[in-house]
């Protein structure tokens, strides 16, 4: 009996990995090929210091409004998620975002809404672009490739502007709000469609329902990472490493199946635990919490709730700034101001005077985050470690990290001149750092601190995911090619019966 069922559970490991395998090795493949072309070239995205680079300067002579007035104007009830004044082309206006996602756009100057922008002045800001050389616009559109995901909902539609460069860069400029939401370029827009659109199955049609994508990658990498799995079962099973097959091998395949065997065994565990990550990324099951601070954290450690921060502000700082937020830090108002080149410095919002934080004013400010808890860490990072580091992320140094001893175990990151949370961090986060970024990624500091290293490992191991792939994909090719000749449809008893005759003969 128990050797019966041994036979059958054999039987069906190799019928499950053969049949499914040979849809799935395409997958493999182009992941893996895709997965290089990620390491160079990212899916486009606006990061900061390229908004700020495409500001003009604060016209503070023309501010004629209190952010006080701003916020009376816009109906906010509290203080709201973002407050920042800068330029809509050559007019200062305060943008706001609310805690439920609402924007609105006050102009400086007499304190109109602003609701929208035309063509030309879409034109207009993106002059101001470091690359501009020729700004025209392309068209208005609504969601493309680029701009799929949900993120820029509040601010379609969007127009599509060319700065007329040599490196082919595209402004999208939002119509609501005249925003500069995106860039990309057209090495971006290239190499992209090589790289994260294939990686994360990522056609507009599919990406635009954000619920469906999620399920479809999900249940693609499960049955792949079902694939691995039985894949290493069975070399595992088929390996012979003492008493070797006939022709004094540990193999009992030739050619293209002994490519397969060998290349799965070698790299059958990085295989599976890439799959495994990959699958891990959309967090099934809402087990990794999120990374950024609730509105009721943000609002303790502000010290501050009400919709105010400097009801005489008439202040004018010094020039050069292409941007002025307004924030909250342990009941303390502060304006951080921006230039071009990403450098920031802090100041009384009423006065203009500079007025810096210290360390231990963010620690005590921090305290309330979680007032529940007891704080247990705070620190001066001065080096990047394993859970503060900037592979694929934006990250500075110096960097504060407060912890707690709350049942999750709760880390914040925390900018040092402008008090800004960078990020929140708990045990399960953590998790997803070492099964996630460390797994699929090989976010292994080691490897990091000696970049060429980590290039090498990452091109090793995807070259042999890439020859056990594509064996995959040339034997299923030639077993569908021979079953299509065959009338009565192949049973898995005789499945097994030809597996076992071949594996005698090998021996």
């Amino acid at each position: 009996m128990r050797g019966t069922l041994i036979r059958r559970g054999r039987r069906w490991l190799f019928v499950i990995h053969r049949w499914i395998g040979i849809a799935t090795c395409l997958f493999f493949t182009m992941w893996f090929v895709s997965g290089i072309v990620m390491m160079y070239v990212a899916f486009p995205q606006l990061t900061d210091r390229e908004r700020w680079s495409a500001l003009p300067d604060i016209a503070w002579d023309r501010v004629g409004i209190a952010p006080d007035w701003a916020m009376a104007i816009a109906g906010v009830d509290h203080y709201p998620r973002d407050l920042r004044l800068l330029m809509l082309d050559d007019t200062p206006v305060y943008r706001l975002l609310d805690w439920d996602g609402r924007r609105s756009t006050v102009a400086a100057t007499d304190g109109h809404l602003i609701e929208g922008v035309a063509s030309e002045q879409a034109q207009a800001i993106a002059s101001h672009h470091p690359n501009a050389v020729r700004p025209g616009i392309i068209g208005t559109i609504g969601r493309d490739q680029w701009s799929v995901t949900a993120r820029y909902d509040p601010l379609r539609p969007l127009f599509l502007v060319s700065l007329g460069d040599d490196s082919g860069t595209e402004l999208y400029i939002s119509a609501r709000t005249g925003e500069l939401v995106l860039d990309t370029t057209r090495r971006e827009r290239l190499w992209n469609w090589l790289g994260s659109i294939p990686h994360w199955i990522y056609p507009t049609v599919l990406r635009r329902d954000a619920a469906l994508w999620r399920q479809v990658v999900l249940w693609i990498s499960g049955i792949c990472l079902v694939v691995g799995v039985t894949g290493f079962w069975i070399g595992v099973l088929r390996l012979r490493l003492r008493r070797r097959y006939a022709r004094g091998t540990v193999t009992p395949y030739r050619g293209w199946m002994a490519w397969h065997h060998i290349a799965g065994l070698v790299g059958g565990v990085f295989v599976m635990t890439w799959i495994f990550s990959g699958w891990l990324s959309l967090n099934p099951g809402e087990y990794f919490a999120a990374r950024t601070p609730t509105r009721d954290m943000a609002a303790r450690y502000a010290g501050h709730d009400a919709p105010e921060i400097a009801a005489n502000f008439r202040s004018m700082p010094p020039q050069g700034a292409v941007e002025a937020r307004f924030v909250w830090i342990g009941g303390r108002p502060l304006m951080v101001l921006t230039d071009r080149d990403g450098r920031q410095t802090t100041a009384d919002p009423a006065s203009g005077v500079p007025s810096g934080l210290s360390d231990n004013q963010i620690f005590e400010a921090g305290r309330q985050l979680l007032p529940a808890a007891a704080m247990t860490l705070h620190l001066r990072l001065t080096q990047f470690d394993s859970y503060w580091y900037p592979h694929h992320n934006e990250r500075t140094l110096p960097a504060l990290r407060v912890g707690f001893d709350d049942a999750a175990k709760t880390w914040f990151h925390i900018a040092p001149i402008t008090g800004d949370i960078l990020g929140r961090t708990d045990e399960s986060r953590r998790s997803h750092r070492w099964l996630f970024n460390a797994l699929h990624s090989l976010d292994f500091k080691l490897l990091l601190d000696y970049r060429p290293a980590w290039d090498i490992v990452v091109w090793l191991l995807s070259v042999i995911g890439m020859i056990v792939s594509t064996s995959g994909i040339v034997m299923g090719w030639r077993r569908l090619r021979r079953h299509g000749r065959i009338r009565q449809p192949v049973r898995p008893a005789r499945v097994y019966r030809e597996i076992r005759v071949s594996d005698e003969a090998a021996d």
